[in-house]
């Protein structure tokens, strides 16, 4: 192959770097249409009664009147801005914590083996705890409310942001910390320039994973009886009964996750040149 044939070549990945291909898009949202379709079919032929499986028709009114209207005009009418501002402090309080703890401790684990010996048997023992376990002891330590719920989302999503970086940090072929040592460059250096590039791939996939963990136990913490957040209106909607505001609920919440992880991979993507590669 002669290197215009090459250049073309690397001009044309670039190009197509990102995007996704028409039939890749179509097949995204086949499923989530068919299961639409299904579930009017449902609706429309009173197979499920509709206090068990509320009308997509009715979640829509519902939306609506959750995250448009005027506050005040019903029970939960435009309260969606102010249960988003709550959730998304906890989510976010809770999740930088988690990274902030788990990447350091998973980079040093992953390069010195005395570390990882003293903390893989409390992490991997601990990582097995269901985190309903968690909440009498948090409640019990932090009481109801922002402190519970940021401590129950660390403390789920630090688990796979650790062992995947412990991961990707061990990978790194030791070739190229001695190539880094021979070019003179130091200890702390080689951490940033080499092995924290190279494990970059593992790191995003621990925090990906972890993003969606917090929103998970986001839900666990506001079902102890906080007066907001999106967990929480799922709770006072089960307790009067209002299947539909659940289902809102539930669609709200995979929406915000699904626009949370594309943030999060923009925002690495942007301070990383290590993470544009991906």
């Amino acid at each position: 192959m002669t290197d215009l044939s090459k250049d073309a070549l690397l001009v044309n990945e670039k190009k197509n770097k990102g995007k996704r291909p028409l039939g890749s898009l179509v097949l995204g949202v086949l499923l989530p249409l068919l299961l639409l379709a299904l579930w009017e079919g449902i609706s429309r032929f009173n197979l499920v009664p509709a206090y068990l499986l509320p009308s997509p028709e009715q979640v829509l009114i519902t939306a609506k009147s959750y995250i448009f209207d005027q506050p005040g005009s019903g029970p939960y009418s435009g309260r969606f801005w102010g249960d988003l501002s709550a959730s998304l402090v906890r989510v976010v309080s809770g999740f930088s914590l988690a990274a902030l703890c788990a990447i350091p401790l998973g980079l040093c684990s992953g390069r010195i083996e005395r570390i990882n010996a003293l903390l893989s048997g409390l992490v991997n023992g601990l990582r097995a705890v269901p985190g309903i376990c968690w909440l009498p002891l948090a409640m019990i330590w932090f009481g109801i409310g922002l402190k519970t719920t940021v401590f129950l989302v660390a403390l789920a999503a630090f688990f796979p942001i650790y062992q995947n970086t412990l991961t990707g940090s061990a990978l790194v072929a030791p070739v190229y910390l001695q190539a880094g040592a021979m070019l003179g460059v130091s200890p702390l250096g080689r951490v940033f320039s080499i092995i924290v590039p190279m494990a970059m791939p593992n790191i995003i996939v621990g925090l990906r994973l972890g993003m969606g963990i917090a929103w998970a136990y986001l839900v666990l913490g506001e079902l102890t009886g906080v007066p907001d957040g999106l967990g929480a209106v799922i709770m006072d909607a089960r307790m009067l009964g209002q299947t539909d505001l659940i289902v809102v609920g539930i669609f709200l919440i995979a929406l915000i996750g699904k626009l949370c992880d594309s943030l999060l991979v923009l925002l690495l993507r942007t301070l990383f040149k290590s993470a544009r590669r991906l």
